[in-house]
């Protein structure tokens, strides 16, 4: 099986946050709503584009967008919903 080919896969289109400013939920392109476990477990498996999953210092891990340099797509500045 392996990973969805590139042209298939879906990207993330909106976050929410909680009152932290951590983001919490992702909107992707299908118009699925994923919570941050679900969409972890979406990127891990390569199904979403742009983006990537690290750990961090604290041992967990995370979900970062691809560094292309562009900081209109960067996940702190995706629209809400």
């Amino acid at each position: 099986m392996g990973a969805v080919p590139a042209d298939n896969r879906e990207t993330f289109v909106a976050v929410q946050k909680n009152g932290d400013g951590d983001l919490t939920a992702f909107q992707t392109s299908s118009g699925r709503m994923l919570a941050y476990n679900e969409a972890l477990q979406e990127v891990q498996a390569g199904r979403i584009a742009g983006v990537n999953a690290f750990k961090g210092r604290d041992g967990e891990t995370y979900i970062r967008g691809d560094a292309d340099g562009d900081p209109s797509n960067n996940l702190d500045n995706l629209p809400m919903f």
